[in-house]
């Protein structure tokens, strides 16, 4: 949930029970009784008893006169919303169907990699699900720390490498063997490298794969 989303929701429970002259209904579904609101340029600045809620003036839909009620004398407790929790396979088969890469193969270099583990850190310090180097998630701009950026930027290099051997009879070898270390030392040695550690790695991520796809 966005900061925004978060805090409107905080407000919006905040606000129920208090007085209020209006009620705005939002594009999200969200009520707000407000005392009034008032349109800026494109932003709509909704003034309600526990503060102003700045949002977008196109994403209001509907606005209500309504009377004006006594506050009540308790004041009213919420819980926080809590955030949606992360749905690791369901990403995986969307941003895999969207990259072109067999999902299964996307899990198998995560459970090698973290074993699921989304705040694994390796002793050279690769980070998240799909360990990738803090040097690497800058250069493809995402934040490795968080699950769903970590998935994305795993992957996307992932696509790099099978894009890069298209068309060796062993693409996907290759491209797991770059995927651990580094497409350099495959093209140096044309082909898998005499790394114990990267052939432990492509054989690990494969018996995966296989398990996988049965």
């Amino acid at each position: 949930m966005s900061f925004l989303l978060y805090r409107s929701a905080a407000l919006l429970a905040l606000a129920v029970a208090l007085p209020a002259a209006e009620l705005i209904v939002l594009d999200t579904g969200f009520h707000v009784r407000a005392d009034r609101h008032e349109i800026v340029g494109e932003r709509a600045h909704i003034h309600t008893a526990t503060g102003m809620l700045d949002v977008p003036a196109a994403s209001i839909r509907e606005v209500e006169a309504l009377p004006a009620e006594p506050a009540p004398e308790q004041p009213v407790s919420f819980a926080p919303a809590e955030p949606e929790p992360f749905d690791l396979n369901a990403f995986v088969e969307e941003l895999s169907s969207e990259f072109g890469v067999h999902p299964a193969l996307v899990r198998s270099v995560i459970a090698a990699e973290s074993a699921g583990d989304s705040k694994a850190v390796s002793h050279k310090g690769a980070i998240g699900l799909m360990q990738l180097m803090p040097a690497t998630a800058a250069e493809l701009q995402v934040d490795p720390w968080k699950p769903d950026e970590n998935v994305l930027g795993g992957l996307r290099y992932l696509r790099q490498m099978l894009e890069r051997y298209q068309g060796a009879p062993d693409q996907v070898l290759l491209a797991l063997a770059a995927y651990n270390a580094g497409p350099g030392a495959v093209d140096r040695y044309h082909g898998l490298p005499p790394y114990s550690e990267t052939r432990a790695y492509v054989r690990r991520v494969l018996e995966k794969f296989l398990q996988l796809s049965e």
